[in-house]
């Protein structure tokens, strides 16, 4: 074989440019992982059952939503938490051989088929449905370094400045925010509840009713008379959105013409939805979220996207208001790489050392130092042919490739 390609050097010359083009292609279309992809693909689901707690979430809306998904096509098992603020997180892992996309649509489909029998403060808020790693690639705490924020402010901040903007970058699966954004918060006093003979099950239906964004219609819309000349679409006031304004809901009238109003059996604030997650950096308060990938995300892309988001959105961060990265999962992948190609420059340095000094001869030398650099990147090929990911383990692999390839190139 080795005479073959001596007795032809252009025909060698051009089978060595095929295979360093094939490496070349493969390697920017190769995806980047921190290791190698070994996980099935798994799909979170999760749903919030305001004011209930763990148990109640475990037989309203776990066995719920678990006797419909359970056996779902191609799922290999399933586990699931319900918590006392809560809230419901089912994971469903498949098998390793399915494409997550449709893994995640089935379970959209079958979940939504139980939706009807959940209670009607779930079907509300929704389930949400997301195709992710339960590994964190990325972990941010937003914080104020002098306080100036609290938890609720730097939580409804990221919500509306950060978060989409993290979440349409491609190859993120989900950005898990550890926080409560504002809300109104009613306080019931049970004593006064119990003088006017009401329960919170009166409370709740009242604010229900009288806190909705109800249509106005339009004055002066056809049909009309021949001398209608003008037309208006009438407003109203829709949700409701300072304390006054829910104190002032009427929760029950009595036949004297005197109402009850929920100023008169409870205190109403705006605060944080949620005192069940608190987050604080170096003893600052702050809010961390978490940004998880897809299955098939290339780690090193993925992230230094949402990285260059962040960096945008500092400019535009009001006073005394920051960020800091405190996970960063591709530092190792990058130390990797950079050792890879302090190692592939050594080897090569080593060859030309050897054969130069032992064959005294530079066109004698340019073969075997050639020889690496093609025999190295034409591995990439094969990387897409085994369906391997750039990671530390296969990096390590071509490490020791590096080691083989010079010590042929420095025999032949």
């Amino acid at each position: 074989m080795s005479k073959f390609f001596i007795r032809r050097p252009i025909f060698a010359i051009v089978v060595s440019l095929i295979i360093v083009l094939l490496g070349l292609i493969s390697l920017f279309s190769l995806p980047i992982a921190q290791y190698p992809q070994i996980s099935p693909p798994t799909i979170n689901l999760s749903a919030n059952y305001t004011g209930a707690n763990a148990e109640t979430v475990n037989q309203t809306v776990a066995q719920v939503l678990e006797n419909q998904l359970n056996g779902i096509e191609g799922m290999d098992y399933m586990s699931s938490t319900s918590s006392n603020s809560g809230s419901y997180s089912l994971s469903i892992v498949f098998d390793l051989d399915t494409d997550g996309n449709t893994d995640s649509v089935n379970v959209q489909n079958t979940a939504n088929l139980a939706k009807n029998s959940l209670p009607s403060e779930v079907q509300t808020t929704g389930l949400s449905v997301r195709k992710s790693s339960s590994d964190m690639a990325l972990m941010v705490n937003l914080y104020s370094p002098n306080n100036t924020y609290d938890t609720a402010f730097l939580k409804n901040y990221a919500d509306i400045y950060l978060l989409d903007k993290m979440k349409r970058v491609s190859g993120v699966g989900n950005v898990n925010a550890f926080g409560s954004t504002y809300a109104m918060r009613v306080w019931l006093n049970p004593d006064k509840l119990a003088e006017r003979g009401l329960t919170v099950s009166d409370v709740t239906s009242a604010i229900k009713e009288q806190n909705q964004a109800a249509p106005a219609g339009t004055v002066g819309a056809p049909p009309s008379p021949a001398h209608q000349e003008k037309q208006y679409s009438a407003k109203i006031e829709g949700r409701l959105s300072t304390p006054e304004q829910f104190g002032n809901i009427i929760i029950k009238s009595g036949s004297d013409g005197q109402f009850v109003r929920l100023k008169d059996v409870a205190e109403v604030v705006t605060g944080a939805q949620s005192s069940s997650s608190d987050s604080k950096i170096d003893g600052k308060t702050g809010v961390g979220f978490g940004v998880q990938l897809t299955n098939d995300a290339n780690i090193l892309e993925t992230v230094t996207a949402v990285k260059k988001i962040l960096e945008e959105s500092r400019n535009d961060f009001p006073p005394d208001l920051d960020y800091k990265i405190v996970v960063d999962n591709t530092s190792f992948i990058n130390a990797s790489i950079e050792e890879v190609e302090e190692t592939f420059v050594e080897s090569l340095l080593l060859v030309i050392l050897v054969v130069f000094v032992f064959l005294q001869k530079w066109r004698a030398t340019l073969i075997p130092v050639l020889a690496v650099p093609v025999s190295i990147i034409g591995t990439f090929a094969t990387f897409v042919l085994l369906d391997f990911t750039i990671n530390t383990l296969t990096l390590f692999a071509l490490v020791l490739a590096i080691g083989m390839v010079v010590d042929d190139a420095i025999v032949v």
